[in-house]
């Protein structure tokens, strides 16, 4: 069996091919071509953490994978990832583990270039200025993959945490070229922006409905159990778009809180889901239909795109000779 670490994942793993090889995915998974169950998760209340695995089998190209992975809120003050994962790779003719790869790496990697696809079907050609909202290992990947689909010339860190916005703020200025400021989190911070990524494991909401101006599109990947990163004013204005229906109106804590909870506080129904994001790719449901429109994609994270991650690595790793073989 075939064992990559994280350093090798980051190196092996592209933004650019993993957004495009998303699309496809994305696609099969909502015409019901993918199998894959709805996530086992196992709560430590406690920690307010959990574990979770996720198992899917892909047709195009032909993956059978599943992680294991845990999520920890109050990791960020320990000074480890909220998010940590592997993820085993099975032959899909005879279901022998094939390999073991680090998905810590391929979370925050999937996540972003899910933001970035629905960025790049859904906001505005000319969005400029980006909003990241969170300092964490989310809020930098996404600074990365959403300059990649939009020619992003000026970067927002929004925090409540002014040192760790600053930090954020000027690694992401070198890293990309591009100018990053800091806001503190309230409305001024979102004042012409065109697309905002909220990335926290907020209790309470960080973006607002009263705070959006017309046209903005906005990403939501955070998670937390008891909380929820998006008012029930924001989701009732948006054009909400989801990886898919039955992912994001599962039960706590596997679901979307900022749609259970506008569903339960009666502002909207489930059909105010307008879309899954295959069903965009693929044309069977519209995308943004004027410039005012605000859209929304909330990410709930899903195994298809864990999936795809680990074949391309896996495929990068044979062709360059990277990883370790373990037997069993």
């Amino acid at each position: 069996m075939l064992f990559l670490n994280r350093h090798e994942v980051e190196r092996l793993l592209d933004l650019d091919p993993l957004v495009e090889a998303l699309g496809p995915a994305m696609v099969e998974l909502s015409a019901g071509r993918v199998s894959m169950p709805p996530r086992v998760v196992a709560q430590v209340p406690e920690q307010g953490g959990l574990l979770a695995a996720m198992p899917a089998f892909l047709n195009l190209p032909q993956v059978l994978s599943s992680k294991l992975v845990s999520v920890f809120p109050q990791n960020a003050a320990r000074g480890l990832p909220s998010h940590q994962a592997v993820i085993l790779v099975f032959d899909p003719r005879t279901g022998s583990p094939r390999a073991m790869l680090d998905g810590t790496a391929i979370t925050a990697a999937r996540t972003a270039a899910g933001s970035a696809l629905a960025t790049s079907l859904l906001a505005r050609l000319e969005a400029r200025i980006l909003a990241i909202v969170g300092t964490g290992v989310q809020a930098r990947t996404h600074a990365q993959a959403i300059s990649r689909v939009r020619p992003i010339r000026e970067i927002r860190v929004v925090s409540r945490n002014q040192d760790r916005a600053t930090t954020l703020a000027e690694e992401i200025a070198h890293d990309l070229g591009v100018p990053a400021k800091t806001f503190d989190l309230e409305q001024a911070a979102f004042a012409g922006v065109d697309v905002i990524c909220a990335t926290t494991h907020s209790v309470e909401p960080v973006v607002r409905g009263e705070w959006l101006e017309p046209g903005v599109h906005i990403n939501s990947v955070g998670l937390n159990a008891k909380g929820r990163e998006l008012d029930g004013e924001t989701i009732k204005r948006a054009l909400v778009v989801v990886e898919t229906r039955a992912a994001a109106l599962a039960k706590a804590p596997s679901g979307s809180n900022d749609l259970l909870w506008a569903i339960r506080d009666g502002l909207i129904g489930e059909e105010h889901i307008h879309a899954e994001i295959g069903e965009v790719i693929s044309g069977t449901r519209p995308g943004r239909t004027s410039p005012e429109q605000i859209t929304l994609y909330t990410s709930v994270g899903v195994a298809v795109q864990d999936a795809v991650a680990a074949h391309l690595v896996l495929e990068a790793a044979k062709r360059q000779g990277v990883g370790k073989e373990i037997p069993l």
